[in-house]
This record gives structure tokens, sequence and C-alpha cells, in this order.
């Protein structure tokens, strides 16, 4: 007998039937498709040959817990059913409540998900994904695989101790070493060591670090000690990389200036109070720029260190160190090629703290005191640039801070392109790629504290920041008895390119008075060639146009030429600092500047030096320069 269409039909449909629920019960996709390598107790690792479409995350799952889960929905939904034709009222009740209980866990879930995994979308975006587009090829799976499911790489994978492990292809089509180099190089990964288990069912490659830097390098290590006195003056020691190798910088052979670039608590005064304390060994000159005012608390009393904490001494100081480079161009060229480069006087060392706040705050002084006629940009910001120009025979070097050093907070981006050192600590990506563009990819950022990346001719080095504590630096910057250079030059007419100021470095400039505005816009500088008298003096640099007679400059109800006993000094010039304060600065301050001469018993001062020092002082709250009161990061 013929079977009618009906029955045809009906068989189909309950065909099509036991087959959906043979497919719902084990687990599998109900369109009976198989995306991935997935079966009923094993997770899947990658997508099957032939899909070329995305694929959901339950399609990774085992057979069991998607089987479970329909389970459990269905039940959920017949129970409701059942109940629901019995008493609708209890039925709808208890669906609401139970409803929101299960919302409140899934919100509360849901959080508590997303706090374990912050970070794990920019470890996705800028690591994870970017390795599975490069390894797809080589390793022969679908680019549709969800890169988790293979790819397990810790958030914190440039650690010391960190373990990366890779699983791999059963079929083990591939080839080793064109699979490793990918792997190393998309997650800029340096001294490492791979180890393939290519046995059994699951085979896989561990990426493990062998040669590391080491855990801390610290200046009260004997060993530590050795190696920054070997090093050359003009070389101080950075820090270490892998092996134990030297970290410097030549300031007269490689870059003479330095870029620190660190987020919150990446030790950037430290890593300057490192570099310029081992140059103050050495004999050069520091000047100090710290409009935060206790960035380098270790640096008062050091000799041949002058710090400038308010913005118009920072104005003054940048100004000056200007007019000296010049002057120590025209230097250069009349000692010729063949003259030793400290003839040009002593290395004069600028540390500028955060450059974002002081270059705001330099650009609004000048709108403040500028007149009709003057320059629209700041002459201390044309200094800073025209110092960054300066070849490495001026021997004038700027180690500069910044948390963010865009082009805009340097005054342009052919600026920034002075500086050839670049380090950079606790980083952003975006900040890598700002500063060093030519080292890519970026090595992924560590929060190891005093591991920095410093980038020497495009090349980026892992290293271990020496640290000296505050004691330590004050203690090394003033062990050196060495004197500053001498140098002796023969009067001569300039050179027609030259500036109409004489180059004479045979007399010896006073201390630095508070310019006139109109020196301060202008003013050529005399060399720093000062005697070390122990105790900090004012600028090493003087304006010429301060020289000799210099102008009177108000200062209270007297004038900067005055010269005042602390008394006279607290009515008619500092009536917010007390008499009492005055004395006792006198004899703990370092900073406070020397007596003039005296009358009968009493010591008087220059009017300019005190308002100065008053400047300059840190503030009240600021921590006193006890070297059990550091206000650093201890990289030990």
């Amino acid at each position: 007998m013929a079977q009618s269409e009906f029955d045809r039909q009906f068989e189909e449909l309950a065909a099509t039937a036991f087959t959906g629920l043979g497919r719902f019960v084990s687990g599998r996709d109900l369109d009976g498709i198989a995306r991935t390598d997935a079966t009923f107790l094993k997770r899947g690792t990658r997508v099957l040959e032939g899909v070329d479409q995305r694929v959901k995350k339950s399609s990774y799952r085992p057979g069991w817990q998607r089987a479970g889960a329909r389970m459990l929905t269905g039940g959920v939904a017949t129970g409701a059913a059942i109940g629901y034709n019995q008493d609708p009222v209890l039925t709808i009740d208890a669906l609401q409540y139970g409803g929101m209980s299960i919302a409140g866990l899934a919100a509360v879930g849901g959080l508590v998900q997303a706090v374990r995994r912050r970070g794990q979308a920019e470890l996705m975006r800028e690591w994870i994904y970017p390795l599975h587009l490069a390894l797809a090829g080589p390793l022969g799976i679908s680019e549709q695989t969800d890169p988790r499911t293979y790819l397990h790489i810790p958030r914190d994978f440039t650690e010391d101790n960190a373990e990366i492990r890779i699983d791999l292809p059963v079929a083990l089509r591939f080839n080793e070493q064109s699979v490793g180099e990918m792997i190393v190089k998309k997650l800029a990964l340096q001294g490492v060591s791979l180890s393939w288990k290519l046995a059994g069912k699951q085979p896989y490659v561990l990426v493990k670090k062998v040669h590391r830097p080491p855990n801390k390098v610290v200046f009260s290590d004997p060993k530590v000690r050795e190696l920054v006195e070997q090093v050359p003056e003009s070389a101080p020691l950075i820090g270490l990389e892998r092996g134990d190798k030297i970290v410097s910088v030549d300031l007269d052979a490689e870059s003479p200036h330095v870029l620190v670039s660190a987020g919150t608590g990446g030790g950037k005064s430290v890593i300057l109070r490192t570099i310029a304390a081992q140059l103050i060994h050495h004999g050069a000159r520091a000047y100090i720029l710290d409009f935060k005012r206790v960035s380098h608390q270790w640096a008062r009393g050091v000799r041949d260190v002058t710090y400038c904490r308010d913005i118009e001494d920072i104005h003054e100081a940048l100004i000056a160190l200007g007019a000296e480079g010049k002057r120590r161009i025209h230097a250069a060229e009349k000692l010729g090629d063949d003259a030793a480069p400290s003839a040009v006087g002593p290395r004069l060392v600028i540390l500028l703290e955060e450059i974002n706040a002081t270059m705001k705050q330099l650009t609004k002084y000048w709108e403040s005191i500028k007149e009709r006629g003057d320059p629209k940009t700041s002459p201390a910001v044309d200094a800073l640039a025209e110092i960054l120009f300066m070849g490495r025979a001026v021997r004038l070097h700027v180690l500069l801070v910044a948390q963010s050093a865009t082009a805009r907070a340097l005054g342009g981006p052919e600026m920034r392109e002075n500086f050839a050192t670049r380090i950079l600590a606790r980083y952003t990506q975006n900040a890598w790629k700002m500063l060093v563009p030519e080292v890519h990819p970026a090595p992924k950022s560590t929060r190891h504290v005093g591991r920095a990346q410093v980038v020497l001719g495009g090349v980026a080095h892992e290293t271990q920041v020496l640290f000296m504590s505050d004691s330590e630096a004050r203690a090394w910057a003033m062990s050196s008895p060495a004197e500053p250079p001498t140098v002796t030059l023969t009067k001569e007419p300039p050179a027609p390119s030259a500036t109409p100021e004489a180059i004479n470095l045979e007399k010896e400039p006073p201390p630095l008075a508070a310019p006139t505005r109109q020196a301060t816009a202008g003013a050529i500088a005399t060399p720093a060639v000062q005697e070390d008298s122990g105790q900090e003096d004012g600028h090493a640099l003087q304006p010429e146009a301060d020289q000799g007679n210099r102008p009177a400059e108000s200062a209270g109800n007297g004038t900067a030429d005055e010269l005042l006993g602390l008394r006279e000094a607290h009515e008619k010039l500092l009536p917010n600092v007390t008499l009492t304060t005055l004395r006792w600065a006198r004899a703990n301050d370092p900073d406070f500047p020397q007596e003039r001469e005296r009358r009968g018993a009493e010591k008087v001062y220059l009017a300019s030096d005190l308002l100065r020092w008053s400047r300059n002082r840190p503030r009240a709250g600021a921590k006193p320069p006890d070297e059990t009161l550091e206000d650093n990061i201890d990289f030990s």
C-alpha cells in the first residue's frame, strides 16, 4: 500500500523532533553543525575548518554543561506552566519574588565578575587578540577561534615570575621557530625561554623569563657602589639590565638631555636624584627648578646646587642659563676643536620638574609682567628651547620630568626630539606610542618598583633603576673634593656674528641678584665660575645687565641692594616672616643667604638675597630634609 503524503510528512516531523531532542539532551548545536572541537566531556579550544562566521561562547562549552543548562531551563518553564495551571496567583507571586531574587544575585555576580576582570579588556585588545591574529596562519587555526581558549596570558605577563602558556594544534603542522619568534615579537618580550611540550593529546608551549634585571639595585650594596665609582664622569649609572649589565647614558657622546616620563608612583624624582647626585659628585653644578617645591629635599645645603621653587626665580634662572649657553658657544668657537670640553666652563645640570605645570606657570607669569612691545612668548620658554637645541659642546644638560610629555607641554614636537635618551616607567600604551614610536611593539608596563624602560638609540633596555636614599644622595654629591675647573681667556673683540657683549672668563661674577624686568627679557649671562663656599650662595649665573652698578629694585620699603639686619628685614622687607623664624633659619637653614658684612656685632644681608630665600624656602607642611622622612619611593 502506498504511503500517503500525510504519513510521509508525519514521519519526517517525528524524525526531526527525535533528532532535535537528541541534540538538545546531548548538548550539541541544535542545527546539527559542529562549530568547535568541543565534545560532551571536553571543552572546545578552536573553531573547526570551514566555519567562517563568528562563533558564540556557548559553542566552546562541553556538551554536558549545555545539556544541563537546557534541561534546567526547560524544567523551570514546565514547572511554571504546571503551577500556573493549578494556582495562577501563587505561581505569579512566586515568579515575581523569585525573579527579583535572581536578578539581584545576577547583578551582584556581574559586579564581582567585573571587578575580577578589571583590566582584562585592555589585555584582550592590546595583546591577546593581536597575537591571535598573528598566530592563526602559522598554527593553521581559524581566525574565528576565541583566542582566550588557547592563549593563556596573565595580566602581569611582563613580571619576572609570570608564565605564558599557548595550547597548540594536535596535528603540529607548524614551524616552531616562526611561531616562537611571533610570540616574542607580538608580546614585546625580552630575555625569555620557550619550552615546547609536543607529546600527547594536549601539546603546548610555555614562555618564561630567564634573563631579567635584578629585583633591586641599591647604592648601599658594595658591588653597586663600586660600579658607580667606576663609571665615567660624563656617563652616570642609571641602573642594571638583565645579566647585571650597566645601563648609562654618556652626556658628552650620546645624548646631552634626558627625558623621564612616568605615571604616579613611577619614581621620577628618584631617577633624577640618582643621576644628579653622581654628576654633582664629579664637580657639576645643578639648578633644580622645582615648582612642586619639595621634590628634592636631599639637595638642600648641597654645594654647587641652586634650588628654585618660586616661578619668578625659575623664570630668571632659565633666562640666565640660556644666556650662559650662548656665551659658551662663542667661547667654544674661540677655543677651537683641540680644547678640552671643560674649557668652556663646569658642567651645568638643569633638573626641571613637572614640565606640564611649570610651562603653564611660566607663560602666566610672563603675561603678568610683560609690557607693550615685549615678545608674546615668555623669554624663559625661549631660553629653554635654545638650551635644548644647543650641542654637547656647551656642557648644559636638561633632565626633564613629565607625567605626559606631549608636544604642546614641551613647546612643540621639535623640542621633544632633542631628548635622545628617554626613560619611561608605569607608562600607558598611548604614552609609549607618543614618545618612542620607533620601538614597536611597546613592552607592557610593569608595576615592579624601580623597573623602567631606558630607550637609547631606538633600543629599549628593561632596567632596574639605581636607588639612592636622600641621605646617600646628599653624602655622595658632597663627597668630591674636586674644585670647578678654572679657565682664562684673553679678552678679544667678539666675532661679527657674536653678541656685542665681550667674553671674559678672567673676572669672577658676583652672585645673581633679582634682575630688572629689562634684564630678564634679554640679558646674556657671564660664566658661572664661583669658588665653593660649602653653602649655596644664590644663583651662580649673573646677567651682564646686573653687573657693576646694578639698578635698584623695589623690595618692600627698601631696595634690592640695601643691606639689612634681621630685625630691619622683618619690619621693612618680610613682614610675613617673624623675627624668630629668621633667626632660626640663619642657624639651621642651609639655604639661608650669607652675611654681606657686619655692623658692629650685627650681621647684615642683601635685600635681594633675603627676598629670594623667602620665595624659595619650603612652605609650612613640607617635610624637613630628614633622612628618616623621605618623600620618595624606596626602590629597595
